[in-house]
């Protein structure tokens, strides 16, 4: 927890008085819905005489996918079905919402909405790809989904706008790279359209990670020492996936370590890139060049600008069973 109450309220404080900056992002970094992609222009036209014979053209297309790609699809999919937790978490953030009215005007309000808005897509468009693919166990995934907004979300971030950023900004980075991998490895198995969507989710992942980072930005120029101490916090906690709450995480064979254990076996998303994400924003937020710090922010920037090479240290000693049994994976009898 954060014990310094004051800290807390100075680091709202900041947050509240920067609600203009959230409102220049919505248009800056987000697309109005007239012109922004829906999952409909990826998916086959059921309103069409061929709508069939669309479907069994994807079904075709996925039937090369490894086991493997589509566990992982899966659950990026389930990810981002949860987005009722991440806007309800957002909004609980201290400075974000103090009037409590999710319709309010205040920057923030309006980000929060925006931004999960652009997210709902990516959970539509995968979850009916899947369903029309034939290829993974639908009614187990919605179970999984059902599970996952039931647990909830934690994030860790003690209710701290400045540490919710550092995790919003990682976070973004992850899933952009575990939605390109994925889709790189959908057209090598055959399947053009799904490399398409994959390519065109982590764009969207790739305009929120800028705007998150912009915002954490603005932050290290207003109270560098609060900033550094809340990118300290986040990485000494180490960052928590959003979907770790899908099941009973404290088991060995959960679907969420099934899930990043395939995740790193395949390439997806690995060690090596939660390393590479901590070396990203070090340099783009300029850690090593701070300067004026107080001493405790000045140890927490030491140890920022280690903690990435420590990172691939652990990476090059990671090892993933030869053998991972796939979840939610639809076994068809021969």
């Amino acid at each position: 927890m954060i014990h310094d109450v004051n800290e807390l309220n100075k680091n709202a404080e900041v947050i509240a008085g920067l609600h203009s900056l959230a409102a220049k992002a919505v248009d800056d970094y987000l697309v109005d819905p007239q012109q922004c992609w829906q999952p409909t222009d990826f998916l086959p036209d059921m309103s069409q005489k061929d709508a069939m014979d669309q479907v069994i053209q994807l079904r075709k297309r996925s039937d090369g996918i490894p086991d493997e790609v589509i566990s992982s699809l899966v659950g990026n999919m389930i990810t981002e079905e949860a987005l009722p937790n991440y806007q309800s978490f957002f909004n609980l953030l201290k400075g974000m919402n103090g009037e409590g009215n999710m319709a309010s005007d205040n920057g923030w309000v309006r980000w929060s909405r925006s931004w999960t808005a652009e997210e709902n897509r990516h959970g539509d468009l995968l979850n009916k790809y899947l369903y029309l693919s034939g290829r993974a166990d639908m009614k187990a995934v919605e179970i999984t989904i059902h599970n996952l907004i039931t647990n909830g979300f934690d994030a860790k971030v003690e209710q701290d706008p400045y540490q919710a950023m550092i995790y919003t900004s990682f976070q973004e980075r992850a899933t952009k790279i575990s939605h390109v991998n994925t889709g790189k490895l959908a057209d090598k198995a055959g399947d053009d359209v799904l490399a398409r969507i994959c390519k065109t989710i982590a764009g969207d992942e790739a305009r929120h990670e800028t705007a998150y980072k912009s915002f954490m930005s603005k932050i290290f120029e207003v109270d560098p020492n609060g900033a550094i101490m809340a990118f300290e916090k986040m990485m000494k906690k180490k960052i928590t996936m959003p979907a770790l709450l899908m099941d009973e995480d404290e088991k060995k064979d959960s679907l969420f370590n099934r899930f990043s254990v395939i995740t790193e076996k395949m390439g997806i998303y690995t060690t090596f890139d939660y390393a590479n994400i901590i070396n990203h924003l070090t340099e783009k937020w300029k850690i090593a060049g701070i300067t004026g710090l107080k001493d405790y922010a000045a140890k927490a920037q030491e140890y920022l600008c280690t903690l990435a090479d420590r990172y691939r240290k652990i990476a090059e000693r990671v090892t993933v069973p030869p053998i991972v049994n796939p979840a939610w994976i639809l076994y068809k009898s021969s």
